[in-house]
């Protein structure tokens, strides 16, 4: 992963300038703001978050713990785990797991840390192909570009210049409506998901009693991803272990409309 934190001042001071970035967040001011303030009224937002640090807490008290009864309960489901220090040692299991079953294409699912360990680059090295399939990260990878948000990965670019790249990359004619630009994106991703010998996704919870992974996901892609090629790879980090299906009903309640107001 590329560090560029040092550089936050004078690129700040340069982006603020962009007319085309300045157009992009302001749409991500109103729409997400707002949206977040409005879906916390619906629940007691200090006593539920007061509840989930707690949960949050509780597992990395007795991580050693959890992270064994996860282990445990995953193998015994059928799962295969494998433990990895380093993004060296991420990009190497995932690369023998795609060789050792003869994976010749990918599909993805949004997943940071797999941005983090430049995973697609060391398994597209292996002469594997993968296919970014939710939509911004779709988007990136046609310009070859990194994510700038956690969450909203493509924030920075306009309608127009999306659509400029469609028509460009698709070599079809250009739209401008989101619904046919996303109804475009969808078509070119279909052949992909259903050709795919591997899913890779990350994991928004890791549950200890229930051995088993969750993604939070606003599109289809995800459930996608984890159902239709014969593979799925799911990588997170060891801090994303609960102990319980009840603490995720928990955390549910804040994760949505902390990130996207939803």
């Amino acid at each position: 992963m590329q560090v560029a934190s040092m550089h936050f001042k004078p690129r700040a001071a340069e982006k603020l300038a962009d007319p085309h970035l300045r157009e992009a967040l302001d749409g991500l001011k109103r729409r997400f703001v707002p949206g977040r303030a409005a879906v916390m009224t619906e629940l007691d937002f200090e006593a539920t978050r007061e509840a989930a640090a707690a949960i949050r807490s509780r597992a990395l008290d007795h991580l050693d713990f959890f992270l064994e009864l996860f282990e445990r309960n995953a193998t015994w489901r059928g799962a295969v785990l494998d433990w990895a220090e380093t993004e060296q040692d991420v990009n190497a299991i995932v690369t023998a797991i795609a060789r050792d079953n003869g994976v010749r294409k990918a599909v993805k699912s949004k997943s940071m840390v797999s941005e983090e360990c430049a995973l697609n680059e060391a398994v597209e090295a292996a002469g594997i192909e993968v296919v970014e399939t939710d939509l911004g990260e779709y988007i990136l990878q046609l310009n070859r570009e990194a994510p700038s948000h956690i969450i909203a990965p493509v924030i920075h670019k306009t309608r127009d210049q999306v659509s400029d790249l469609f028509a460009e990359k698709h070599r079809t004619s250009r739209k401008s409506d989101v619904n046919e630009l996303t109804c475009e994106a969808r078509e070119r991703l279909r052949p992909h998901f259903l050709s795919a010998d591997m899913g890779i996704t990350g994991a928004n919870f890791l549950v200890a009693e229930t051995g088993s992974t969750l993604i939070v996901t606003n599109e289809g892609n995800g459930r996608m991803a984890t159902t239709l090629p014969r593979i799925h790879v799911a990588i997170t980090g060891i801090e994303k272990v609960v102990p319980t299906l009840e603490d995720v009903t928990t955390l549910l309640r804040l994760l949505p409309r902390s990130a996207t107001g939803q």
